[in-house]
């Protein structure tokens, strides 16, 4: 065709990502025949239910395996989402011989190890750029550009619903369920927002920049998981008095041979890059020991940035199929999970106190007792009103939780408020 090699396209899904890719290719099919000389041409689509009602392609099919199976596609794309029947349809496309390239989070959270053996036994490409952060390329770059670096650590923003709500709640006093009610009427948050805001979404994301980032089997099980119901407005606003701003954070740090991988809400300093990132956008930090200090940062979901993100991977693969190539998968090594009890950060806690002599030196002891120093004490308030906000000093996540138990036990303390993690202040 015009000297262009054609590379057939199957796509599992016509939802919002499925259907912006479907319309990408054929936007966009003449400008990516003239930069690679590749003409992709999307064959079959499988959808759920074949009586909905759909614009855009006009050969749809109900029996997804048959796309899989079809000698006439070449490539799959899937956007189903869930583990099933994704697993088992990319697994056999695999199997078959077609490379994939997947969106699909969930899938690649929980079976990332055994796609990546299926794709490397069959010599295809497995690509899932836009599982992660939607438009913004990150996987390549931690794949290919910093392959021969040694990552340090991995931080970043990766739900954009999340962020939207904390944006809100810093920028306009909202309180959370005001500025969830406001993510909802936008079509930023789900009606049921549970995978967002208790960070489930954000963990399946920092489990496979994990895997990338370190070379090691990590699951979405692996990840230690803290949402963002708990932060007040009140824990907003004093984190802006103390020079922050609170976010919904996935760390990923490499400790002496060792990963740790969390997902919670952190007061991050005002200075640094990742505070400025507002409103449903994301953005990722990386440490490099050689590159020093990189942030990629875009839109990290909606069909049309994902589906920018996914055509980037079919283009990639198509190119490496009809090479006779493949990008190659990570060789995944086992390597033990810190779990969050040995985890050292600084922390930020509110009390409601009894506004009377000793108290505070009842709290300071408590946490002597525990091997964590504070740094900083404000009180604010008055007698029944009255309250201690504390910043520590670097500490253990165990000696924290123990110190909080106790304080928990003080007559003095009427409250234990909110537990933040402090990034970067030290």
């Amino acid at each position: 065709m015009d000297g262009n090699s054609t590379v057939r396209v199957g796509v599992l899904g016509y939802g919002n990502v499925g259907a912006a890719v479907v319309a990408l290719i054929g936007e966009n099919g003449d400008t990516i025949a003239a930069r690679t000389g590749l003409r992709l041409e999307v064959t079959r689509v499988a959808v759920r239910d074949l009586d909905k009602p759909r614009s855009g392609f006009d050969s749809f099919t109900d029996e997804a395996e048959s796309v899989v199976v079809d000698p006439d596609v070449d490539l799959i794309v899937e956007v189903i989402g869930g583990l099933n029947p994704a697993k088992a349809l990319v697994l056999a496309a695999l199997e078959a011989g077609k490379p994939v390239v997947t969106a699909n989070k969930e899938l690649m959270a929980a079976c990332g190890a055994e796609l990546f053996d299926a794709a490397a036994k069959a010599g295809v490409d497995l690509l899932f750029e836009a599982a992660v952060a939607g438009a913004i390329p990150l996987i390549r770059p931690l794949r290919e550009s910093l392959a021969g670096d040694r990552i340090i650590r991995v931080m970043g923003i990766v739900n954009g619903t999340t962020n939207f709500i904390l944006t809100r709640m810093t920028e306009s006093g909202q309180s959370f369920g005001e500025a969830l009610a406001e993510a909802q009427s936008l079509g930023y948050a789900e009606r049921d927002p549970t995978a967002d805001v208790d960070g489930h979404d954000a963990a399946a994301k920092a489990s496979i920049i994990a895997s990338l980032a370190f070379g090691v089997r990590v699951v979405a099980g692996d990840v230690y998981c803290e949402g963002i119901r708990g932060v007040s407005a009140d824990d907003i606003r004093m984190a802006g008095r103390l020079g922050y701003v609170v976010k919904l954070l996935a760390v990923i740090d490499a400790v002496g041979g060792e990963v740790a991988v969390r997902v919670h809400p952190a007061m991050v300093p005002v200075s640094h890059p990742l505070a400025s990132v507002r409103e449903s956008f994301n953005a990722v930090f990386v440490e490099g020991a050689a590159a020093g200090e990189l942030m990629f940062y875009g839109r990290g979901a909606g069909g049309l940035p994902t589906a920018s993100a996914a055509l980037g991977d079919v283009i990639d693969a198509a190119a490496n199929l009809r090479q006779g190539t493949s990008a190659g998968v990570p060789g995944l090594a086992s390597a033990r999970i810190r779990t969050m009890d040995e985890v050292r950060s600084q922390y930020y806690l509110s009390l409601d106190v009894a506004d009377k002599p000793g108290v505070l030196e009842q709290v300071a002891a408590a946490f002597a007792r525990h091997l964590v120093s504070i740094v900083q004490v404000l009180q604010t308030g008055m007698g029944a009103e009255a309250r201690l906000v504390l910043v520590t000093h670097t500490a253990l996540e165990r000696d924290m939780q123990d110190t909080v138990a106790e304080l928990r036990e003080l007559d003095s303390v009427d409250r234990v408020g909110t537990l933040l993690r402090v990034i970067g202040a030290e």
